[in-house]
């Protein structure tokens, strides 16, 4: 259906991507790298210039410099939730739609949370090692069931409620805070401030995006409104606790434990070292951005986004975009000609397309025009006798970004 021969489009995906994704790309007829590692900025700027999709997850990021370097680049997918690894405005004005998949590893992440939760309760991962190490220490001392105590989220979102649906089923008390409204699940309520569930909760566990809003979302002056003996853990984004608040709360005995997946700088590969002033710290858990990290997550993470991406390439649907206009699109009537631009979101543009479809004679079977603030959708399905020319000419308008024709 794609106007270009598949065999000619370049599919690179990168951070060892789940080998479904793979299959999914070469069955239907592309050319597909798949890489191990996650690329630094100029290996990407190298290898992005003759790529048409391509696929990373959360370490590699997409700069403008490697986005203004990627001419023939149709559309990237982060086979992760979060997309703030890739410069998302640039990329919609480049005409590049980015996917990803928020749903897929939800599940995976929220019971390793409900995992660390008991163990940092238990200190079970301090006992482990000195058992391994011949040491002989049964105490009950600092050792808690997770049964009534108090269970704050923050970010009620797919993973916070999955934790507290799993919290509460463990006899937990769950409050939680989201900038916006919510409807609680179970018996869980929302507190009107983030501080109010600081004060509150003996386990605090973190579910929001990296935004300049939730960077070091937790900073030394929360260490005076946190409970005495709470426990906190991150498994959402490396830069929303300050690391240096939590090692000043883990060692002054404020805080009794922490659970630790993502880090505001960690290595590009399983190659490369790790350091961290959390090392060696009683009761820290520490574990290698694993949340969503499970066979059955990557797996349906690999089908899901190649999924979206497949479909845009092959069709011209936007639908769960983060970065653009959605639209979703059918088959192709047979007889007839897909048209698909991206334009700058100017008035007139509509008016001037039908003008030139009008003066060529052409007849519209469907058209469907979506908008974001910068720029505009457009799909069309045309006379096939048109085709070619008046891609052309589509091409040719002022505002016009990119024009492809499908078959």
């Amino acid at each position: 259906m794609v106007s270009y021969p598949k065999g000619k489009i370049k599919v690179l995906l990168l951070e060892n991507i789940h080998k479904d994704a793979y299959e999914l790309f070469h069955r239907d007829g592309f050319d597909v790298t798949l890489v191990k590692d996650a690329m630094e900025e100029a290996e990407l700027i190298e290898r992005i210039a003759d790529v048409h999709v391509l696929g990373i997850r959360s370490k590699t990021n997409v700069t403008m410099k490697a986005l203004q370097n990627a001419k023939k680049l149709m559309t990237v997918g982060c086979f992760c939730i979060g997309t703030n690894q890739v410069e998302l405005d640039e990329a919609e004005k480049r005409a590049i739609p980015v996917f990803n998949a928020p749903y897929s590893n939800t599940r995976s992440v929220a019971e390793l949370v409900i995992a660390e939760i008991i163990m940092l309760a238990r200190k079970a991962t301090d006992q482990s090692r000195d058992v391994h190490l011949g040491k002989w220490n049964k105490i009950a001392k600092g050792c808690f069931e997770v049964r009534g105590k108090t269970l704050g989220i923050i970010g009620y979102g797919h993973i916070g409620s999955q934790v507290s649906v799993l919290a509460e089923s463990m006899g937990m008390k769950v409050i939680f805070f989201d900038i916006i409204s919510k409807l609680p699940l179970g018996n869980a309520s929302s507190v009107h401030t983030y501080e109010e569930l600081l004060s509150q909760s003996d386990f605090i566990t973190f579910h929001v995006p990296e935004t300049e809003e939730t960077k070091n979302l937790f900073r030394k002056e929360h260490l005076k409104v946190v409970k005495q003996g709470a426990y906190l853990l991150n498994l959402s984004r490396g830069k929303v606790l300050e690391i240096e608040a939590l090692v000043e709360g883990l060692k002054s005995g404020k805080l009794a434990g922490a659970g630790v997946d993502v880090f505001p700088e960690e290595p590009k590969s399983n190659d490369d070292p790790f350091v961290s002033p959390l090392q060696g710290l009683p009761n820290v858990i520490l574990t290698p951005h694993v949340g969503g990290s499970t066979e059955e997550a990557q797996k349906n993470i690999g089908s899901e986004v190649a999924e979206k991406l497949l479909k845009y390439v092959n069709n011209g649907s936007t639908t769960f975009s983060v970065n653009f206009p959605n639209i979703e699109l059918g088959s192709l009537k047979s007889g007839y000609h897909r048209i698909l631009n991206i334009h700058q979101n100017q008035p007139g543009f509509l008016r001037d397309i039908n003008s030139i479809i009008s003066d060529m004679g052409g007849n519209i079977l469907t058209q469907n025009l979506s908008t974001s603030s910068n720029i505009g959708y457009l799909s069309m399905e045309i006379d096939k006798n048109l085709g070619d020319e008046l891609k052309d000419k589509i091409k040719a308008h002022k505002h016009s970004i990119r024009t492809r024709i499908l078959y």
